[in-house]
């Protein structure tokens, strides 16, 4: 079949659905997934099909061998080639089954790796501003527990879903033929069960909706509750969490079972509508067949065809439970992909990195809640110089770092890197020409040597060893049992904050990036380590574009420019003895710091 024909099949069968479906709450957005495996999805439909037919040949073949033997008073050997030919149409209809599934659950494998990935891409376009803002057990519960409701959804529900509409369309056919007045109370019950459906699938909906959050909220928790174990048991909360732990799952235990009442009377009502209908069926044809209106074999024939008329719609009855879970993940996974991006998307690339001054011209920025965080900032960094920003907690200076990382866009003004605009610039291009050390350094479930490549997974063994030499991690290393293959425990647990820090140096010694931003990374270690770390980092940077948040006298005296921030405002610039000599703010935040 022509790429042409498979998508006419496609589109047709998609209008038609989507349109049925409008009542049923069917998520178009999940639809639209399936175009990039739409030749899966019409295979599927077209082995449940072929499936059907087999059913269908299968039951003619049974009413023909039943009313040969019973009533024409044939042989079994007489109708032996008749029988070969029930047991070849059970087998066809095994493999068409069997056809069916395998290509149904191609097309939730591709849905859930492509969902997946996409999840994945898009936090890490939205930065780790996004992932401060929400609670991390909730976002991986979508990726997890979210994308793997739509398994169901794509193997089951959705094919299911074309072959309630198709399937008895395609029975009809071979009925009305045969018998009209059949055929008509085929087409009269038949939208019973659908009705039925329709009708408690808004509540089906905002039940499974009620249920993911109970989920999402209970796995965020948990996750709370995991990584702030230590503060728990110090501060003797434990009681009190377990409680709240147990009020929870009670909260998840009463939306599941709301939802299982549900699916299980949906399935009690429409076993009884099917039983009904096929009794209906069973007792017109038995009175017709008995006052000799309707011939044996063609009434055996609907007869059994019955029950496989309204199997497709009962099979989307039980699976419709499944349907509306997806859809209710669906909601949680959409909302993470349609936030909008805090920094437009461009191609632009910097081939040649020198540069004359990067300008912060006029820059305000406010968060969500309307709270400017910057209000009319105008700086310029020159290369190779070190900036330092200063002033009390809030007053901007982390706002100002996320801005220069492309973490954020400012509300208004610009920024310049010479005469181009940041926001042109690819921000992952942009990122490759930074180095980052911050107070508390992130460090991933695997080894110490894993944990510095990060910043360059090509690196040569000599340029490694050299970085360890440079952070003075190596002495640290050659005492530990598997050396740099150490794993460090999440978060780096298994390190002090000291050794933790000169693995963050190792990284930045590594990528070896022209510039380098530093959050006060000696600020909670002890005065040897600090001496230690301040030495190594005297020697990173060096000869680099330094910017880096201060608190401590002996980071800010070195700053060839320091910028005083105060309630999201420069209130003065300039190098440490000028600022000593103007008496003013900074002389007050010096005083404040020299304990520190």
């Amino acid at each position: 079949m022509s790429r042409f024909y498979w998508d006419i099949f496609y589109y047709i069968c998609l209008k038609f659905i989507v349109r049925k479906n409008t009542l049923m709450h069917i998520d178009k957005r999940l639809l639209r997934l399936t175009i990039p495996v739409k030749q899966n999805l019409i295979l599927t439909v077209i082995f449940g099909l072929l499936a059907a037919m087999a059913v269908i040949g299968e039951a003619y073949l049974i009413s023909e061998v039943i009313n040969n033997i019973f009533l024409q008073g044939s042989s079994l050997l007489l109708v032996q080639n008749i029988i070969f030919l029930i047991i070849g149409f059970s087998l066809l209809k095994f493999i068409f089954t069997w056809a069916e599934q395998s290509f149904a659950n191609k097309v939730a494998t591709y849905v859930k790796n492509k969902i997946r990935k996409d999840i994945s891409e898009y936090i890490f376009k939205l930065g780790p501003n996004y992932t401060k803002s929400e609670r991390t057990g909730d976002i991986a519960n979508t990726l997890i527990n979210g994308v793997e409701k739509l398994d169901a959804y794509f193997s089951q529900f959705l094919p299911q879903l074309f072959l309630s509409a198709l399937v008895p369309i395609f029975i009809l056919f071979f009925v009305f033929p045969i018998d009209l007045l059949s055929g008509v109370v085929f087409l009269l019950t038949a939208p019973l069960i659908p009705l039925f459906m329709i009708f408690i699938g808004s509540v089906a909906e905002k039940l499974n909706k009620k249920q993911w959050k109970s989920l999402s909220l209970m796995s965020a928790y948990f996750l709370d509750v995991i990584q702030g174990l230590t503060t728990i048991k110090l501060f003797g909360r434990t009681d009190h969490v377990l409680n709240k732990v147990g009020i929870i799952s009670e909260l998840f235990r009463k939306s599941t079972m709301k939802v299982l009442r549900i699916a299980f009377l949906s399935a009690l009502v429409l076993e009884m509508f099917s039983t009904i209908s096929i009794a209906i069926i069973a007792v017109e044809i038995g009175l017709r067949l008995m006052n000799g209106h309707l011939e044996f074999q063609p009434a055996l024939f609907i007869l059994i065809l019955a029950p496989e008329f309204y199997n497709p719609i009962r099979q989307l009855g039980t699976k419709y439970h499944a349907g509306m879970e997806g859809i209710a993940a669906a909601h949680s996974i959409y909302k993470i992909l349609e936030t909008p991006i805090p920094y437009p998307e461009t191609n632009k690339s910097l081939i040649d990195f020198n540069f004359n001054k990067i300008t912060f011209q006029n820059v305000h920025f406010s968060y969500e809640d309307n709270q400017e965080a910057l209000s009319g900032i105008s700086f310029s960094i020159k290369p190779k110089t070190i900036t330092a920003l200063v002033g009390e907690s809030g007053s901007g200076k982390t706002t100002t770092i996320n801005l220069l990382l492309k973490f954020l866009e400012p509300t208004q003004g610009n920024i310049f890197f010479d005469d181009i605009k940041l926001n042109e610039i690819n921000r992952d291009d942009w990122l490759k020409h930074i180095g980052w050390i911050s107070q508390n350094p992130s460090l991933f479930h695997a080894s110490i040597k894993e944990n510095i490549l990060i910043a360059k997974e090509d690196a040569t063994n000599d340029e490694l060893l050299t970085a360890l030499k440079l952070a003075k991690l190596d002495k640290l290393i050659d005492n530990l049992p598997n050396g740099p293959d150490t794993i460090v425990g999440e978060r780096g647990t298994r390190l002090s904050g000291g050794e933790a820090q000169r693995v963050a140096l190792a990284r930045a010694f590594l990528k070896d990036a022209p510039i380098l931003i530093l959050d006060e990374p000696t600020a909670n270690l002890d005065p040897t380590t600090e001496s230690e770390m301040i030495e190594s980092i005297n020697k990173l940077t060096k000869n680099r574009t330094v910017v880096m948040i201060a608190h401590r006298l002996n980071t800010i005296k070195k700053a060839d420019n320091i910028l005083v921030f105060s309630k999201g405002k420069i209130i003065e610039s300039g190098n440490h003895e000028k600022l000593v000599e103007n008496n003013s703010f900074y002389a007050n935040l010096l005083k404040k710091y020299r304990g520190l």
